[in-house]
């Protein structure tokens, strides 16, 4: 087993140590979600920690790690017997993204079971991490099946194993630690919550630190035990502090002043549900035994809370993490009352005079004011002929320049849009799908180990072959070549792949506006079924990947949002881009079905034939069997009809933005597949 690095010796990254260390030091406060850039010592800090956990005490011989002081009653390998006992370091397991459910939560063996009667288990992970901890590196990307078994064991404290009749409970109470890279995608708003704590991190950007940084890794490189042993006195006594801690903690007391300071800055903070205040009350118990006091104070609950609740005040996913601190700050002193501490105490620590400015190091307000309009934004019209052109072609603004970005409209709830037929790509909400999870539709002979047991079909393979067998008794004789397993139908997630018009046509500061409500919301309905994304926008004379497929939907958010227009509409070289993409992607995932969202209001400018040249680039999708929907962007009295033509020769349909909102467009699906049967 290779030398982890010391975790004393990991520089900076202040918060990220002392959640790790509130945890070790109680670990009901429920784990820790570390968010940051790459290679910014995530794994390495997490997996450092393991070694700075006490013993534990186990009964020997129990695969289960059973606490000899309380045994698990309905422990597989019980009951214990009395006096056999011992001890080991706590364990730190991983859990691979790509990990199976019986790779987690443990394998029954179905043929013994149903032959022999016999309940003959294997431990997954869950068993290995119990009472020690769950690492979870890249927790975004874990499939959702994954996250739902996650989510009941960390919940109920124990992992349940149940194949057609045949059950296995036991405990499973572990500490959980997730590292991600927001970039990648966020999770789902069940899993954040379960994490007590949430620690932002990033690379320094002072020099000298980056100098020790990369100086102590070549050490570390250079000779790992070399390198541990110098930092051995530095572990020896933070481990020491740990074990005090933790021995100080039940001493601990929280007072009344505290606790209402706790429940005032949830409810300030709207956070949903009462987890956070209980959250928060470990943490700041944790944090007085970490610094050796007895009594709870108000800087305890403020630490606490840029702890425990930034992950848990968003309102919805384009909401960036973190606290006003500021707004904290005068939370906590309306409620501070008495704090337990003397008057020359809270004298010498409150500032009296808090900077009217704000300073401190607060937040910024995270919705800046909307853009000043320009001199001709109130008369605005959709025609492109009213704007006037520079000599490159793109259209310009009373006050000159192009048309700078717009916000975009609030986000509405959109119907689902599905890809037509039966795909088998990764788990999701979106189309239909083969999967390992959904509704039974059948059965097969199993391909590698069964996983799950379709019963009926089982017996109805076995049952002629009875007499040959030499049945005897009351016991069905099973062998391997009757064992089937069923095939299920589920949802997958797919790739949505988002054209955007961005050309002058388009300018026009309301209809932008609304369009980039709309596009919001089939991204916020990307996020809530596990879709990738992608952006492709074409303006001027040419169209660019703005964003190239991906879990993460904020990051498409936030290019939406900084999208500028103006300029001809190069629909072709947008749909030729998209094919690209397409293409590409096909490669890399090849079970991932694509959805192709054109938002446009189907003009075509620039180039020769522009129009010819945009029809032939869509029938080249319909050739390729993606599905496709556009939106249609055109308003006025006067209406071309030439985003339905579009959809006409993509082999989809159109839709506008007002049938968007509504439950006008619960045909959708079957309009894309009559369409597309046309084709």
């Amino acid at each position: 087993m290779s030398t982890p690095f010391p975790f004393t010796a990991v520089v900076g990254q202040d918060d990220l140590r002392l959640a790790l260390l509130l945890n070790a030091v109680s670990p009901q406060v429920g784990g820790v979600l570390v968010r940051g850039e790459k290679g910014t010592a995530k794994s390495t800090a997490v997996r450092a920690l393991s070694a700075l956990m006490p013993e534990v005490d186990i009964v020997s011989g129990c695969r289960f790690s059973c606490d000899p002081a309380a045994p698990d009653p309905a422990c597989p390998d019980g009951p214990h017997e009395v006096g056999g006992t011992g001890s080991r370091p706590a364990r730190m397991v991983e859990l691979p993204v790509g990990a199976s459910e019986d790779r987690l939560v443990g394998a029954l063996d179905i043929e013994r079971a149903l032959a022999e009667g016999v309940k003959a288990f294997e431990p997954g992970l869950l068993a290995d991490a119990h009472r020690g901890i769950l690492y979870v590196d890249e927790v975004n990307l874990l499939h959702d099946h994954l996250v739902d078994l996650l989510l009941d064991a960390a919940a109920m404290g124990a992992s349940y194993v149940e194949r057609e009749g045949v059950s296995v409970r036991h405990a499973a109470r572990f500490l959980l630690v997730g590292t991600m890279n927001p970039e990648e995608g966020e999770l789902r708003p069940q899993l954040l919550d379960r994490f007590g704590l949430t620690v932002e991190v990033a690379a320094s950007r002072e020099p000298d630190q980056r100098v020790e940084v990369v100086r102590r890794r070549l050490a570390y490189d250079d000779d790992p035990a070399g390198f541990a042993a110098r930092w051995a006195d530095e572990e020896t006594s933070l481990r020491a502090r740990i074990v005090a801690a933790r021995a100080l903690l039940p001493s601990v007391r929280l007072g009344d002043a505290a606790l209402r300071q706790i429940a005032a800055t949830c409810a300030a903070f709207e956070v949903d549900g009462m987890r956070a205040d209980i959250v928060m009350a470990r943490t700041a118990t944790a944090l007085a035994a970490w610094a050796g006091r007895t009594d709870v104070l108000a800087e305890d609950v403020r630490q606490a809370a840029l702890l425990a609740l930034p992950h848990r005040r968003r309102r919805n996913p384009f909401d960036a993490p973190g606290l006003d601190e500021d707004k904290l700050d005068d939370t906590l002193q309306e409620f501070g009352g008495d704090d337990d501490r003397s008057e020359a105490e809270r004298g010498e620590d409150d500032d009296p005079d808090p900077d009217p400015d704000g300073g401190g190091g607060g937040r910024p307000p995270q919705d800046g004011p909307d853009d000043a309009p320009s001199p001709g934004d109130a008369s605005a019209e959709d025609s492109p002929a009213r704007e006037e052109q520079s000599e490159e072609g793109r259209p310009r603004s009373a006050g000159g320049g192009e048309q700078q970005p717009v916000r975009a409209g609030e986000p509405f709830r959109t119907k689902a849009l599905s890809v037509p037929g039966i795909g088998e790509g990764a788990a999701g909400r979106r189309s239909r799908a083969r999967t390992e999870h959904g509704r039974t539709t059948g059965a097969r002979r199993p391909r590698g180990a069964l996983t799950k047991l379709h019963l009926a079909a089982t017996v109805q393979a076995a049952a002629p072959h009875q007499r040959a067998r030499g049945r005897s008794g009351r016991g069905l004789v099973v062998r391997r070549d009757d064992l089937r397993q069923a095939t299920r139908e589920g949802r997958e997630g797919n790739l949505v792949l988002f054209v955007v018009d961005a050309s002058g046509s388009m300018a026009a500061r309301q209809r932008m506006t609304a369009v980039k409500g709309a596009v919001l919301s089939l991204l916020l309905d990307a996020y809530q079924r596990r879709d990738k994304v992608g952006l492709v926008t074409f303006r001027g004379k040419d169209a660019e990947v703005a964003l190239p497929p991906t879990s993460s939907v904020d990051a498409a958010a936030a290019r939406l949002d900084l999208l500028p227009t103006g300029g001809r509409t190069p629909l072709a070289a947008g749909l030729l881009k998209a094919q690209h993409v397409l293409r590409v992607e096909r490669l890399r995932d090849p079970s991932r079905r694509p959805l192709l969202v054109v938002v446009t209001d189907g003009r075509a400018t620039g180039g020769v034939e522009p129009v010819a040249l945009a029809s032939r680039a869509a029938r080249l999708h319909a050739a390729e069997g993606t599905a496709a929907i556009v939106v249609d962007c055109e308003s006025g009295p006067v209406r071309l009809g030439l985003a339905r033509s579009l959809a006409g020769d993509l082999g989809g349909t159109a839709v506008t933005l007002d049938e968007l909102r509504a439950n006008a467009i619960a045909g959708l699906v079957k309009d894309v597949q009559t369409a597309r049967r046309a084709a």
